[in-house]
């Protein structure tokens, strides 16, 4: 019984979330693209081109954010280094 207790306590610490990570991305990333054109169709088809620019900005900045998520560690170290904070 011990030694079972071992094993998932082994099994726990050896977890990693990649696997998860990359799952979430493979599973999002269809839905995302899919809300995204149709979204971006109707402003289009209504011919609301301020908003369908702000919409595809809004959406490539979130799948900037998504799909590169150490992207916001390397712009917050590079504001504070720029500002002298570091």
């Amino acid at each position: 019984m011990n030694t079972a207790f071992l094993g998932h306590a082994a099994a726990a610490a050896s977890f990693s979330t990649g696997s998860l990570v990359a799952w979430l991305q493979g599973l999002i990333a269809p839905v995302f693209l899919g809300i995204v054109a149709i979204c971006g169709i109707f402003f289009l088809f209504s011919k609301e081109i301020l908003r369908f620019v702000q919409f595809v900005i809004l959406a490539i900045i979130i799948a900037v954010i998504f799909y590169t998520p150490t992207i916001i560690r390397t712009l917050a170290l590079g504001i504070t280094h720029a500002l002298g904070l570091h």
